[in-house]
């Protein structure tokens, strides 16, 4: 019987203490969020974009059907089969280090979707993504943002409260209307290249594009090992990824 953990698999891929620096860990505990600026490197950024580019086009119609997102949207989804460069997304040091943080010692790869938010389109209600509020530590999923466009006031940057997840209280708790602004909310704003990083419990949700111009990006999200995943991957694993990747990626996969 194997005795591999996850801690194994995260020390095989690098992570460490210093993976997150202590100021970082500080906004995550406290705001349920801290962005890495200008995280990706010029040429993956690029490489995201083009990929993303040919297989919306590829798949046309089709696209994002494994994981529905929604209207006002052009989406794609199991991007973990469709690209060698999306392997980066789940195997980052920073990014595992902060998933460690908040979910513990026992998570897994929940989904990684693709979303460019269409002009005039992206208005969400504030919500978090579980059924409803959680004691404060307990907590079921983490998402990241990797950023494919500048997220601007104009161009539906995601909102968030800081400090929700901890709160014990809902969107509806405060609001009328979930889409209304929220007195504390701020705007993840930050260049293309960077990640954002927040607990899926703090209240969240994307703005409305008021440019010309699609708002790309992708959710990288994992989840407690005892919950279901989003994207069930031993389901949609293919034979060439798995015979690919290293056994800590086949780990937090969980295949």
């Amino acid at each position: 019987m194997s005795t591999y953990r996850t801690a194994d698999a995260l020390a095989d891929l690098g992570v460490t203490e210093d993976s997150l620096s202590p100021e970082q860990r500080k906004q995550l505990d406290e705001d349920g969020y801290v962005p890495l600026v200008d995280h990706m490197p010029d040429d993956l950024l690029q490489a995201f974009r083009e990929r993303t580019d040919e297989l919306l086009e590829a798949e046309g119609s089709a696209a994002g059907h494994e994981v529905p997102q929604g209207a006002g949207v052009a989406a794609l989804a199991d991007l973990l089969n469709k690209g060698e460069m999306f392997e980066r997304c789940y195997t980052d040091p920073a990014v595992l280090s902060a998933a460690r943080q908040v979910l513990g010692e026992e998570f897994r790869v929940n989904s990684l979707n693709y979303r460019a938010t269409l002009p005039g389109q992206g208005q969400q209600g504030l919500h978090g993504d579980w059924a409803g509020p959680v004691p404060d530590g307990d907590f079921h999923i983490l998402n990241s943002m990797w950023l494919l466009d500048d997220f601007t006031e104009d161009n539906g940057a995601t909102r968030i409260v800081p400090g929700t997840h901890r709160s014990g209280r809902w969107p509806t708790d405060d609001l009328e209307r979930t889409t209304d602004d929220h007195p504390d909310q701020i705007l993840a704003l930050a260049p293309a290249g960077s990640v954002i990083i927040f607990n899926a419990h703090v209240w969240h949700g994307g703005t409305l594009n008021r440019t010309s111009q699609r708002r790309r990006g992708m959710t990288m999200s994992f989840c407690r090992r005892d919950e279901p995943q989003q994207l069930n991957q031993a389901e949609y694993v293919r034979k060439s990824v798995y015979d690919r990747i290293s056994p800590a990626q086949r780990f937090l996969l969980d295949v």
